[in-house]
């Protein structure tokens, strides 16, 4: 996708050096960021200056091909894919590329391991950015539903940011809209501002504006008189973890999102390639629910008055603050699962129709 019109990805090896986009920049700066050692890929993981679950995975990967250039040793591999794992905890594409790479890696001869991880990390890059392609593809067709009924611009509701940021291209939530608006369709996109780290209003409504989509910055609590109005035809959320009965984890707020649109009637999907589908955990009370630094909330970036980019202190400092970075929105409450093999019931049974 586009930067000032110039087409990047969020993730790319180059001289034994990986490149990142460094997102806790954005939308202020622009800034691309050199990765040397795997600790310098577990501080970006962990810092957020890579976000969203299958990037937050392809970077993992690549974390483990700086791991091999640094220490060619079976030990130090291992000890490496255990700190990634450990980086952050919700979101399940971290375990899953740090478990392939392994799997891939484990025994292998010291002379040609290099070439294998290197060879996997891009794999799992190329995958997603396929899989992202196609689960915009099927979306489209539920934009192209809702916009040949209403023969008017389709207004659409998003929370935090699933867009090609959170990826490698195209994302997952905005991959349909993306899609849409290069098909002629117009698509205007409602981005909740996604308080605390505001990901929405800094990330999705920054990458929708570089691609010409119109689209509305709004509080995270707008959302529901909205749709009382009539205005929001439909939702598209991503997704961090998703449980095999169709449970989602997703940014905290989703949920709300969610209720919202089931007492309005308004159709809520959630966009997911395969990766990020948990097959193990039963109930989403297992689920490792992120709690981030509460200085998060209690602080805010952005220009004064002169110009200058500052960061300021909104809550009374002796005030405390809690910051659960995810929450889960059941099964009964989405409209259907969009994958890059198609659109499934959030269940079970819809799971395993795509996924044998």
């Amino acid at each position: 996708m586009k930067i000032n019109g110039k087409e990047y990805r969020t993730i790319w090896f180059e001289k034994n050096i990986v490149k990142i986009i460094d997102q806790t920049k954005l939308p202020h700066q622009f800034v691309i960021k050199d990765l040397k050692t795997v600790k310098d890929v577990i501080n970006a993981i962990k810092t957020m200056e890579v976000r969203g679950a299958p990037l937050i995975g392809a970077t993992a990967a690549y974390g483990l091909v700086l791991a091999i250039l640094e220490n060619n040793d079976q030990s130090f591999l291992k000890k490496s894919a255990e700190d990634l794992i450990k980086s952050r905890p919700t979101a399940i594409n971290l375990k899953w590329a740090v478990d392939r790479m392994i799997n891939k890696l484990s025994g292998v001869n010291s002379e040609k391991i290099l070439d294998i991880a290197l060879n996997e990390a891009k794999k799992i890059c190329e995958e997603d950015i396929k899989f992202c392609e196609n689960i915009g593809l099927n979306g489209l067709k539920i934009i192209e539903e809702i916009y040949n009924k209403k023969k008017d611009t389709v207004n659409i509701l998003t929370h935090c940011n699933a867009g090609w940021l959170a990826t490698i291209n195209w994302g997952t939530a905005t991959s349909p809209i993306y899609h849409a608006h290069k098909k002629g369709i117009p698509v205007h996109v409602w981005a909740d501002e996604t308080r605390p780290r505001n990901q929405g209003a800094n990330l999705t409504s920054y990458e929708l504006n570089e691609e010409g989509i119109k689209n509305t910055i709004i509080a995270d609590n707008t959302g529901g008189i909205l749709m009382q109005r009539g205005e929001v035809d439909m939702c598209i959320v991503g997704t961090d973890r998703t449980l095999a009965n169709g449970d989602v984890c997703n940014k905290i707020g989703t949920y709300l999102k969610a209720l919202a649109a089931h007492d309005n009637k308004i159709p809520f999907y959630v966009a997911l390639p395969s990766s990020t589908i948990d097959w193990n955990i039963k109930d989403h009370k297992e689920i490792p629910i992120e709690e981030r630094n509460s200085e998060e909330l209690s602080t805010i970036e952005g220009f004064d008055s002169d110009g200058n980019l500052k960061k300021i202190q909104i809550y009374p400092k002796k005030s405390k603050a809690m910051n659960l970075a995810f929450d889960v929105t059941p099964a009964k409450y989405v409209t259907g699962l969009i994958t890059e093999k198609g659109i499934c019931q959030a269940s079970t049974e819809g799971l395993k129709k795509l996924f044998k």
